[in-house]
């Protein structure tokens, strides 16, 4: 580390990784879904944020009383840019993404209420830029901007979400190796540790680069905590999960959809699920530590996968 290097960061899920695997949560997205909420808007889940965010607390705690040690925020689609189209002024913009970290550590204190007594940690949400268009560029990167415009970009949000106390951030369904880059130069010197995971076609971003060069960019990140994948089919997690291991030294994170597909025209899921519990077993004995499940894997997926880890720890 050179002398103008920022500090290590760390904290108490960097040391819970290295003894033993933690449990993610679940889709935010199909479990408001499936308690009756509309997320047709632009906005996704954040939405709710303003209007209806009991309804974020409910769905976090019912992944906390499945078996999840961390939540994830429902701040992937909540950007600057993106509630300014819909007339929200940068302050409660601001105050909604803090808001996002609050309602986590809120369902938090409600588990313990019930009775959960491990560990529960919050993940801070950081989706790519495509998220903010909201036209499935997200699956795509390449958006031609440059990595300092995407570093200016990603950079006020995630001072925002650091300053709310997040245990770490979630920089996640990162498409290209470009935006990668920018978000590992944006979260330094923040004082919060990340996790860094691509959305995958294969052995490739979905921009089309390898992965042993989009891995490799945080090998040597301080900040980075955990690298992998997250929103692809479960077919493609064991692979990349060797190689992350292999490339960067560090913990994996793991959480794919459910193995169906989305169909963008016809705003829906189409296929059968190809996600099995059974598949961590081999996702952790390959160096996963951070493991769950993205679109469309609920609480019961989350259960089979926290009774899988608890007989292999």
């Amino acid at each position: 580390m050179t002398s103008d290097s920022p500090a290590p960061v760390s904290g108490a899920l960097a040391e819970a990784l290295a003894a033993r695997a933690v449990v993610l949560d679940g889709g935010m997205s199909n479990q408001l879904e499936s308690a009756g909420h509309d997320l047709s808007d632009e906005l996704w889940s954040a939405r709710l944020l303003a209007e209806r965010p009991e309804a974020i607390t409910e769905a976090h705690l019912a992944y906390f009383e499945a078996g999840a040690d961390v939540a994830i925020t429902s701040s992937y689609q909540a950007t600057f840019e993106g509630f300014g189209k819909r007339g929200v002024d940068r302050e409660e913009a601001a105050r909604l993404l803090g808001l996002s970290v609050e309602l986590a550590r809120e369902a938090a204190r409600q588990a313990r209420a019930k009775g959960v007594t491990r560990p529960l940690w919050v993940a801070a949400s950081v989706g790519p830029y495509g998220a903010m268009l909201a036209d499935g560029s997200e699956y795509r990167g390449r958006y031609g901007l440059s990595v300092d415009e995407l570093e200016r970009f990603h950079r006020p949000r995630l001072e925002v979400l650091a300053a709310a106390g997040p245990d770490v951030l979630a920089l996640e369904t990162v498409p290209d190796a470009d935006e990668a880059r920018a978000l590992l130069r944006a979260v330094r010197g923040l004082g919060v540790p990340a996790w860094l995971s691509y959305a995958v076609a294969g052995d490739r971003t979905r921009a089309g680069q390898p992965l042993e060069e989009a891995f490799a960019l945080a090998a040597e990140a301080d900040e980075v905590i955990a690298v992998g994948v997250n929103c692809c089919a479960p077919e493609d997690v064991a692979a990349a999960v060797e190689t992350a291991a292999r490339v960067t030294g560090k913990p994996v994170v793991v959480y794919p959809n459910s193995g169906e597909v989305w169909d963008a025209e016809a705003r829906a899921w189409t296929g059968r699920s190809s996600f099995a519990a059974g598949q961590v077993e081999g996702w952790r004995a390959a160096g996963a530590r951070l493991i769950g499940g993205c679109c469309r894997v609920g609480p019961e997926a989350i259960a089979s996968i926290a009774g899988t880890l608890n007989r292999v720890r």
